[in-house]
C-alpha cells in the first residue's frame, strides 16, 4: 500500500463536490490524472470508493467511511505539523531553570520570567532551586538549559553572562549599634559575629563575601545556615549582623536595617550560564534573550 497524503487531499474534494470537474478545478488539476488518481487510491485501498454514472458521482459505503478517516489523518497531520512548528519557534516544550535562591528577588529575572509566562503560555517551565556550585554539573550534562547563579569558577563546558553587578548591603538588627549610620565599612564589619552561610551549602556568596572581608580581619562566625532567608531570620533575632546582596531587600522585616558598604568592591555578580556543547531549546534560547536584554538595557533597577 502506498497512499499519500495527496491521494486523501484528492478523495475529499470528490467525495465533497460529487463531481470531477468541479473537484479538478477546485484542486487546480485537469479531470483525467484526477480520476486517474482516484482510480490508483482505489486500487491501494482495495475498495470501490465511489459508484459512478454518466449523470452522477456518489460515495460508497466504504466511500463514506473512508472520507471519515481520510479528514481524521488529514486533521492529524495538520496538527502534528503545527506543533512541531510552534516547538521550533519556542512557543511551546519546556525550559529547565536552575536558580540560586537569590535570583528571584532580582527584578530583572523575576520580570522576564513573568513577561515570558505570560507571552508563551504552553512552554512548560521546570525550576530548580539549588546553590551555584549544585548546578555546574546538571548545566554541564545537559539536564538544565539555564542556570541563575553567583559568580564562580567554572569549567570549560560552560558560558556566563553577567546579568547584574548587586551592591553587597549589611543586615543588622535595628537595635544594632550600627543600625542608624548612614553607611558602613568592611573593616568595621569584620569585627561583628557573622551569620552566614554554610561552607558545604554551595553558595557562590561565601567565597565572595569572605574574600572582601579577610583583607580587613579575620571574620567571627556565629552562626552557620544554609539559607538566606534563615540568615535574615536570625539577624532579626539579633543573633548576628550579615552580608547579602541588595535584591534582598525586598524582603521587609521590621527587625531589620539594610546599611550601605562604602567599600566599592562590595559588589556581587549575578551569571546566567548555559552549556557550550548542549544545543538549547527554542524555548530557552527565547528566555535567554529576553532576559539578557533586561540586563543590557538595565530598565528594571
Amino acid at each position: 500500500m502506498n497512499i499519500e497524503l495527496r491521494h486523501l487531499r484528492y478523495f475529499i474534494a470528490v467525495a465533497e463536490e460529487l463531481h470531477f470537474g468541479r473537484a479538478a478545478a477546485r484542486l487546480s488539476i485537469s479531470q483525467p490524472p484526477l480520476s486517474q488518481q482516484i482510480q490508483i487510491l482505489e486500487q491501494q485501498v482495495g475498495a470501490r470508493l465511489f459508484a459512478r454514472t454518466n449523470r452522477s458521482v456518489s460515495l460508497t459505503p466504504a466511500g463514506e467511511q473512508f472520507l471519515i478517516d481520510s479528514r481524521q489523518i488529514l486533521a492529524r497531520v495538520e496538527e502534528a505539523a503545527a506543533r512541531a512548528a510552534r516547538l521550533h519557534q519556542g512557543e511551546t516544550g519546556e525550559l529547565r531553570l536552575g536558580f540560586t535562591s537569590s535570583a528571584p528577588f532580582i527584578r530583572a529575572v523575576s520580570v522576564t520570567l513573568s513577561r515570558f509566562r505570560r507571552q508563551y503560555p504552553d512552554v512548560h517551565i521546570h525550576t530548580l532551586e539549588s546553590s551555584t556550585r549544585e548546578q555546574i554539573a546538571p548545566l554541564s550534562e545537559g539536564r538544565l538549559d539555564l542556570g541563575l547563579m553567583r559568580k564562580t569558577a567554572l569549567p570549560e563546558t560552560l558560558m556566563h553572562r553577567v546579568i547584574r553587578h548587586e551592591p553587597l548591603l549589611a543586615t543588622v538588627h535595628r537595635d544594632h549599634p550600627l543600625a542608624e549610620r548612614a553607611s558602613v565599612t568592611l573593616g568595621e564589619l569584620v569585627a561583628e559575629p557573622l551569620v552566614f552561610f554554610d561552607p558545604h551549602g554551595g553558595t557562590g556568596l561565601y567565597d565572595d563575601i569572605l574574600g572582601l572581608l579577610r583583607p580587613h580581619g579575620t571574620p567571627v562566625i556565629a552562626q552557620e545556615v544554609g539559607e538566606a532567608m534563615t540568615i535574615l531570620g536570625l539577624v532579626s533575632a539579633g543573633l548576628g549582623i550579615s552580608i547579602l546582596p541588595a535584591s534582598f531587600m525586598r524582603v521587609q522585616l521590621n527587625e531589620v536595617r539594610w546599611l550601605p558598604i562604602a567599600d566599592k568592591e562590595a559588589v556581587s555578580e549575578m551569571w546566567l550560564v548555559w552549556s557550550k556543547h548542549h544545543e538549547l531549546s527554542q524555548a530557552a534560547l527565547r528566555f535567554r534573550e529576553q532576559l539578557l536584554l533586561a540586563a543590557t538595557v538595565d530598565i528594571f533597577e
